[in-house]
């Protein structure tokens, strides 16, 4: 029994889901193992609005939803029951297939590490200084495979075996960058577009095949919202993110394997910092931000150095979540602030891939912005009037952001602009912009922008973004 679920504009769309309502409760009643009192009870109240249907032509759209709603009251709970059994057998299924892919997948990728090839143990990796980036980058990577590159206007295409990824050129650009501050075993960049197609493919897989499937999940906060995050409460890092999403060059997401190289610090749960102030928009799982709110509480608790967490999480009220109502009775809650419905944005989840006019989009339900902060770090951060005026303003919509939403082509990086060792100003991760944060400097002066050449563009593009990528933001 499958009823799509919409916001129902007109009469003939609301007469067509009721009958379908209606046909479905009554063909779902007789298939399966029901009572006699549940059947007697679906199939009158079926039968009832059906003859009604046919009988009355004039009824407007609330009547047809208010019969609607009375049909769902009185047969919901008599096919709820008797679809249980199945429900819970698909979700038994997809569990056991999942646990078993996911087993394979994982010894497949052992094997791989454990078994590196003959020309990778040939020469024995010199051993060096690796600090703040993911194990991985110490282990000695196998020869990739080639990929193809090129561009079409303002997406670029990766070709590997027949088969095509594309990303606005614009993040293809913020790749590079993060690959370029983020992983130290390939200076010549020979690995890095065999690294982008992984990446590229993961999410993509992850998402799923349907148009816009899954692309709720890489939703992002508005930029203006992440730079006041920057300036009032000192944030430089994201809890949960993705190298197509982040705004920081250092983030948690859900592949450390390949996210790794493009800055990611592993699954949050597995992150343990003692100090910093970081950002944290989860998934929209319940079981998820429940353990979130469990590890936020664990870590505020084990640290006596300043330590803060600003939580977005949606403000369901019907029923509340575990996770809201865990965080409203923290005792590590210093301020709580509510973003009503539709009068705040969020990031598409599909930015690298979508246009323009498509980057932003009304939240249709409202946001609970939540700072769960330790007593150093309330002192340092604390959620004062002005700042908290600041951040509110910079979380309502605007027209013109779709103005400053990417960068105008890849950055140019020579093996020379590459250290292996670090200096030491830069052991001290630094917070980085995204795509959207960088093209309102190239309107700042109308007459200087026509005189100058492309190629003048993009250098100062790159200085201003690398300019802003060193600048010291300490955890």
């Amino acid at each position: 029994m499958l009823v799509r679920l919409s916001r129902i504009k007109y009469k003939e769309e609301a007469r067509k889901l009721l009958f379908k309502y209606a046909e479905a409760a009554k063909r779902m009643i007789d298939s399966r193992n029901a009572s006699p009192e549940s059947r007697k009870v679906v199939k009158w109240n079926a039968e009832d609005t059906m003859n009604w249907l046919r009988r009355d032509h004039s009824a407007s759209k609330e009547d047809y939803m208010d019969r609607l709603e009375h049909l769902r009251q009185q047969c919901g709970p008599h096919v709820t029951a008797v679809a249980k059994d199945s429900v819970e057998g698909i979700c038994s299924k997809i569990y056991q297939l999942s646990a078993e892919y996911s087993r394979r997948l994982r010894q497949t990728h052992l094997s791989l590490l454990q078994d590196p090839s003959t020309e990778t143990c040939a020469s024995p990796p010199q051993s060096r200084l690796v600090y703040c980036y993911p194990v991985r980058l110490a282990i000695p990577t196998p020869a990739l495979p080639r990929v193809e590159l090129h561009f079409e206007n303002d997406v670029a295409c990766l070709r590997f075996k027949g088969e095509m990824v594309k990303v606005n050129r614009g993040h293809f650009s913020k790749l590079e960058l993060l690959y370029r501050y983020s992983c130290i075993d390939d200076p010549r960049f020979e690995k890095f577009l065999a690294r982008v197609w992984c990446l590229l493919k993961r999410y993509q897989a992850m998402f799923g095949s349907g148009a816009n499937e899954g692309f709720g999940l890489q939703g992002a906060l508005p930029v203006t919202v992440f730079e006041a995050l920057n300036r009032q409460f000192g944030v430089t890092f994201e809890c949960f993110a993705s190298p197509l999403n982040c705004y920081f060059k250092q983030f948690c997401s859900a592949f450390p394997d390949i996210d790794g190289f493009f800055g990611s610090r592993g699954p949050f749960l597995s992150f343990s910092p003692v100090s910093g102030s970081f950002e944290a928009n989860p998934p929209f799982c319940e079981e998820l931000m429940d353990a979130m709110v469990t590890h936020f509480e664990e870590l505020l608790d084990q640290s006596s150095e300043p330590l803060s967490f600003i939580v977005f999480v949606p403000e369901w009220r019907d029923p509340v979540t575990p996770a809201l109502t865990r965080m409203e009775a923290s005792r590590f809650l210093r301020h709580q602030l509510n973003i009503p419905a539709y009068e705040h944005e969020y990031r598409a989840g599909s930015q690298h891939i979508c246009k323009r006019d498509e980057m932003y989009y009304r939240a249709v339900h409202g946001t609970a912005m939540l700072f769960l902060q330790n007593d150093a770090g309330f002192v340092k951060w604390a959620p004062t009037p002005e700042r908290l005026a600041e951040l509110t303003t910079a979380y309502r919509p605007s027209l013109s952001r779709t103005s400053s939403l990417s960068s105008p082509g890849p950055a140019q990086s020579a093996a020379g602009d590459r250290d292996s060792t670090p200096k030491a100003s830069d052991r001290t991760p630094s917070g980085m912009m995204s795509p959207g944060g960088h093209d309102n400097n190239n309107n700042n002066n109308g007459s200087s922008s026509s005189s100058s050449s492309p190629q003048d563009k993009l250098t100062a593009m790159k200085e201003k973004v690398e300019s802003k990528l060193d600048s010291d933001c300490a955890l």
